[in-house]
């Protein structure tokens, strides 16, 4: 099978990608290349050849020949998409569907769209299931549920898309994140020695490996096109819905030395619980392999291995809002996000 995966530069596209190829699929890549300045570490794993191409500028023939895309190369978190709503929308959603319809159009079957549970928003303590209504609180959650519902229309018998909403990702990656919140408390933990949240941490957030988001769309990949054709599947653990607070704590008691402390509660009213039991039931083969405090673990021991410093754990390549803030402000891309020349 031969895999266009877009975002192949980014934090969850360099897990995928490597792990594909060691399946034995024959991976293509495509990557505007925002994060490509800077890597935390090399692993030494194999990389697909990829197209150097924003996903605005996608022409039918760069999906000629393919069996299934994995969309992952979007604007990638609330924070950077609220610096231009507008944008956002051209990028995640105009951008999404124009892919989709390409691949359609030159006979790609499968289409594996990353879709988040953020389009959850404001659920309270009660779990949210893959049919409870959306709820989205920003352009990046509003995008999601625009491409969701763009692309069940473009369904055919011979394509269509599958919904991974991803719970909140963390763990180990070569283009790290670390604006990200179990990713951002090991880092202060690691730099400071000190957890001081600025809320009570009460709100809900389920979490999932980055490695773990990668066997879900294996999963995906592999199962009977029946089974995942123009299906929402939540992905990620029902055990592994934590208090923000419960994340920190964790993270705390990980990391030597570390003191946790909480703030007064935040005018961030954003909390879900989600339910995962569909994925299991429609892709048997998938299983999280991860929790926070392995999680944790794996950030401590990396840390130690590659002598992290504060000024690397500060780095803007790490943080998806401040690279794209310095690629404005040094007019290395412009207005539209578009590379200038």
């Amino acid at each position: 099978m031969r895999i266009l995966v877009t975002g192949t530069e980014g934090y969850l596209g360099s897990l995928l990608a490597p792990e594909l190829i060691r399946r034995g699929y024959t991976v293509i890549g495509l990557d505007t290349g925002y994060y490509k300045e800077r890597m935390l570490y090399r692993d030494g794993a194999m990389t697909p050849l990829t197209l150097a191409k924003d996903l605005r500028q996608v022409e039918t023939a760069d999906l000629k020949g393919i069996d299934a895309v994995v969309h992952m190369a979007e604007l990638s978190n609330d924070p950077a998409g609220q610096l231009a709503p507008h944008i956002t929308y051209e990028i995640n959603h105009k951008g999404s569907v124009h892919l989709a319809e390409l691949a359609r159009q030159a006979g790609v079957r499968r289409f594996i769209y990353m879709s988040s549970c953020s389009v959850y928003g404001v659920a309270g303590d009660d779990f949210v299931t893959e049919e409870s209504p959306v709820n989205p609180q920003t352009a990046y959650g509003i995008c999601k549920t625009l491409v969701e519902r763009d692309l069940r229309a473009l369904a055919t018998p011979q394509f269509a898309a599958t919904f991974m909403r991803n719970a909140t990702a963390y763990g180990a990656s070569p283009r790290m994140r670390f604006d990200i919140v179990l990713n951002n408390l090991a880092g202060l933990a690691w730099t400071t020695k000190e957890i001081r949240m600025i809320s009570d941490g009460t709100p809900w957030r389920p979490i999932v490996h980055g490695l773990d988001i990668s066997q879900s769309i294996i999963g995906a990949l592999e199962a009977p096109f029946e089974a995942v054709a123009n299906e929402v599947f939540n992905v990620g653990d029902t055990e592994h819905n934590y208090r923000v607070k419960e994340i920190a704590e964790i993270v705390g008691e990980v990391f030597p030395g570390c003191s946790v402390s909480f703030g007064p509660p935040s005018l961030d009213n954003r909390s879900y619980r989600v339910s995962f039991e569909k994925i299991r039931k429609h892709i048997p083969s998938f299983k999280c392999r991860w929790d926070a405090r392995r999680g944790a673990e794996q950030l401590l021991a990396l840390f130690r291995r590659v002598d992290m410093t504060e000024e690397v754990f500060q780095y803007r390549a790490f943080t998806r809002l401040k690279q794209l803030e310095y690629l404005i402000r040094t007019h290395q891309i412009d207005d539209n996000f578009f590379w200038t020349k």
